[in-house]
C-alpha cells in the first residue's frame, strides 16, 4: 500500500472510501445496507470507531471517521471489511436476490486473483485514508459525502436519502448517531 495512503496520525479524523470489488452495485437493497448500518454501530459502541458522517451508495461507501485512543483505525476498518464481507456474501446467498450467481461468481474470480485462502473477495483492498487536518478540508469532504446522492441523481437533497448522515446534520434523525462537525 502507498505510504500516501495510510493512518499517519492516530488521533487524526479521515475520511475514507470502501468500495465493492469491480464497482459492483451491490447495496440496492436494504437488506444489505442493514448489515453496513449495523456493523457500523457495532464498530461505534466497541471498538472505539468515532463516525462524523457517512453515505452509503450502491457500490461504495464513504466515511468521516476517527478512533478513540485505545483503538487503531486501520486494524477497525480491517475488522469492519472483514466481517461485513462474510456477512454480505451470507446474506447473497440466504436471501432473495436475482444477481445471486453473477455477484458471488465476481467475488470468487477477486478472490481467485489474490490467493489468500478465501472464497470470496468483497471488498477492494485498502481504505484509501486522507487526513482532514483542517476545517476547509472537513468542510469540503463532508459536503462531497453528503451531495453524492445528489450527484448522482437518486435525490434532490442531500437530506433526503435514508443511508447519509446528511439527515443528522439537518436535525432529522439519521439510522446512525454521528459526532456532528461544528
Amino acid at each position: 500500500m502507498s505510504e500516501r495512503y495510510k493512518v499517519h496520525n492516530p488521533e487524526g479524523i479521515y475520511f475514507i472510501t470502501l468500495t465493492v470489488v469491480d464497482w459492483i452495485d451491490l447495496f440496492i437493497r436494504p437488506i444489505y445496507k442493514q448489515v453496513i448500518i449495523d456493523s457500523l454501530k457495532y464498530c461505534i459502541n466497541n471498538k472505539g470507531l468515532e463516525l462524523y458522517a457517512y453515505v452509503i451508495m450502491s457500490s461504495h461507501i464513504h466515511l468521516i471517521v476517527s478512533s478513540c485512543q485505545d483503538f487503531e483505525l486501520s486494524e477497525t476498518i480491517r475488522d469492519f471489511k472483514k466481517y461485513t464481507s462474510k456477512k454480505l456474501v451470507q446474506c447473497i446467498k440466504e436471501y432473495s436476490e436475482s444477481r445471486r450467481e453473477w455477484i458471488l461468481d465476481k467475488f470468487s474470480l477477486a478472490a481467485d486473483r489474490i490467493k489468500r485462502g478465501v472464497n470470496y473477495k468483497l471488498w477492494q483492498d485498502g481504505f484509501h485514508p486522507v487526513e482532514l487536518g483542517s476545517n476547509k478540508m472537513i468542510d469540503q469532504r463532508l459536503d462531497y459525502l453528503h451531495n453524492n446522492p445528489v450527484e448522482d441523481e437518486i435525490v434532490e437533497n442531500p437530506e433526503d436519502f435514508l443511508y447519509s448522515s446528511a439527515r443528522n446534520y439537518c436535525g432529522m434523525n439519521g439510522l446512525i448517531e454521528v459526532v456532528l462537525i461544528e
